[in-house]
């Protein structure tokens, strides 16, 4: 049963507003993925350009769409099996995610997350959901809530729980080659 805070949460996404929630090692910031103005403000919000591509999170694989056909039965195999996890994978578009998440690139980067507040968030909006760091540009990713709240207001609705303190931000791979891009 998902709870009133994420249905609330997930209402905010509807809107095409952007709420901070748990993820797995910090606290991110979230929006629908297909709403360029949420993602414009979330943007905004971090001073970071467009073209670097932001990291698309799912409850599940199934709701990240077409970026698996075209794979090989082993790459399918080996990125399904690293989730649920902070593993972000970097695979074709395969023009399934608009620009404004890809950025720059021809990839996008996804993950099935293992975090229960930002999964509960996926499945209340029944769909994929943009998650990256609760921070300004350049600034130190929070880890609190109270820390949400000094980088971006109170007025920013936001989820509850906690993330793993001692955990890493995700590691980031290329399906195909398995090079990391960020370990």
């Amino acid at each position: 049963m998902i709870n009133f805070r994420i249905q609330t949460l997930s209402g905010f996404i509807s809107a095409e507003r952007v709420v901070a929630c748990p993820a797995e090692s910090v606290w991110g910031l979230s929006c629908d993925p297909f709403s360029a103005s949420a993602v414009e403000t979330l943007l905004a919000m971090k001073s970071r350009p467009v073209d670097k591509g932001l990291i698309v999170v799912a409850a599940d694989s199934r709701m990240l769409g077409p970026v698996f056909s075209g794979l090989s039965e082993g790459e399918r195999k080996e990125v399904e099996m690293s989730w649920p996890s902070n593993n972000t994978w970097l695979l074709p578009n395969r023009h399934h995610f608009p620009p404004w998440i890809t950025g720059d690139s021809s990839y996008v980067a996804v993950r099935v997350t293992s975090a229960p507040a930002l999964r509960d968030l996926s499945l209340a909006v029944s769909g994929p959901l943009v998650s990256t760091s609760a921070n300004p540009a350049g600034g130190i990713p929070a880890r609190h809530g109270f820390q949400v709240v000094k980088y971006f207001g109170a007025g920013l609705p936001r989820g509850v729980g906690t993330v793993d303190l001692e955990g890493r931000p995700s590691t980031i791979r290329k399906i195909g080659s398995g090079e990391i891009i960020r370990a």
